[in-house]
């Protein structure tokens, strides 16, 4: 049986083999919370030993982001430091390659004011808006992955005391990620060919259509013909295989922009900006947002959707079987990148240029003819569940079932 320390390790090498598949010669740049020193090392000298030029790091801190959120202004918000922007948006224009290691800061933010935390969220957007694209458009390589905090872990298992609730999180994380078997890297190439199976089967059907049944869920996704699913592992610029997520249990496309029609009801909360937005229904008409309502965080979600007109529209839909191993483990993990692997999901916002055939050459005028959603935001909210129904419409306008009961009728 593996230790702690083999598995952290192991951790660590599928972030910079897989994830990033960081090459030879190649710049490397970590982006990571403090508390993550440990593994940012383990990466690093991982990094190093597949070839990397130089290793830089973007740290980050959710209890300094409070205090910054609580005691300054709007004015000072809404500024972004021009040197972080340059300095992240020269990384990628080099090929440097990302790799994100999150957390949650699930109740830290629980004393910001909602617009505030809506605007610091938009000015990153804003000012960050071309290293995005650059990872967006897959012309570097890129990866997210996890790393627990006590806070979250307490969270997730709150009758336990802290250590045993930590080492708890880290097997689910080390389980979900396949760090646990015996050969993690194959595992995760075993799992790729599995993803580019249902994407080969989805791409020959080409649907028209999606239309999305479930409890406050009755909602019709149109598509643009040059579409196309993807998911997985990706392909940047150079040629370079990556794996943008680690977990992913998700094959997505983009929808048509104006082809959005009917309510869809959320399943699983969502942080954003360290806030919970939890039961959120939102309501659209030719594309376009008409209506939203959520239990808690409504006044967030509202801000968020104030942040251009593209954020009124859907960039991203994913189907993820509700048998998933991140869905069977019973949790709901309170970030984005576990929860958007556990159910089927919607992005609010940018849409992947990747999902349009040659979108990734395309002129934004060009991508808005083929009705590529543009914003300064891509956020995902989850609606999957065991009671979620989709039918697919065929080329011979004919519906054909593609989820029963939330998995994969085919």
């Amino acid at each position: 049986m593996k230790t702690f320390a083999q598995k952290l390790e192991k951790y660590a090498e599928l972030a910079v083999k897989v994830g990033a598949n960081v090459q030879k010669g190649q710049e490397v740049l970590i982006k990571a919370p403090i508390e993550a020193g440990e593994l940012v090392r383990i990466v690093t000298e991982k990094a190093y030993q597949a070839g990397a030029k130089r290793v830089y790091y973007n740290w980050t801190d959710d209890h300094l982001d409070q205090l910054r959120l609580n005691y300054t202004s709007e004015e000072v918000i809404a500024e972004y430091p021009v040197w972080k922007a340059n300095k992240l948006e020269d990384l990628v224009k080099r090929g440097a390659a990302c790799i994100d290691i999150k957390t949650t800061g699930i109740g830290i933010m629980d004393t910001i004011d909602p617009k505030k935390a809506a605007l610091d969220q938009e000015t990153m957007w804003r000012a960050l808006n071309t290293y995005y694209d650059y990872r967006m458009s897959d012309r570097v390589s890129w990866t997210i992955l996890i790393y627990p905090t006590v806070e979250w872990a307490k969270k997730l298992f709150p009758g336990k005391i802290r250590e045993l609730a930590l080492a708890d999180l880290w097997d689910v994380i080390f389980k979900m990620t396949r760090i646990d078997c015996e050969d993690p890297i194959q595992a995760w190439e075993d799992h790729k060919a599995t993803l580019a199976e249902k994407i080969t089967l989805l791409n020959k059907k080409k649907y028209k259509k999606l239309h999305y049944k479930a409890p406050g869920t009755d909602l019709e996704i149109a598509f643009d013909s040059a579409y196309h699913w993807d998911g997985g592992a990706a392909i940047n610029s150079a040629g370079t295989t990556f794996v943008p997520n680690i977990p992913t249990e998700e094959v997505y496309t983009l929808p048509l922009k104006t082809g959005v029609n009917g309510t869809v009801m959320a399943t699983r909360p969502l942080v954003y900006g360290g806030k919970l937005i939890e039961k959120l229904s939102v309501a659209f008409e030719n594309g376009r947002i008409t209506r939203v309502n959520a239990k808690e965080g409504e006044e967030l979600i509202n801000h968020l959707l104030a942040t251009d007109e593209g954020a009124h529209y859907l960039g991203e839909v994913a189907l993820v079987p509700n048998d998933s191993p991140i869905s069977k483990s019973g949790l709901v993990f309170y970030t984005t990148l576990f929860d958007e692997n556990a159910s089927c999901h919607l992005a609010i916002g940018k849409a992947y240029p990747t999902c349009l055939d040659g979108g990734t050459q395309m002129s934004a005028d060009e991508l808005k003819a083929h009705g590529a959603n543009d914003s300064l935001i891509h956020v995902d909210f989850m609606i999957g569940s065991d009671q979620l129904d989709i039918d697919g419409e065929n080329a011979n306008g004919e519906w054909e079932p593609v989820f029963r009961n939330g998995i994969w009728a085919f």
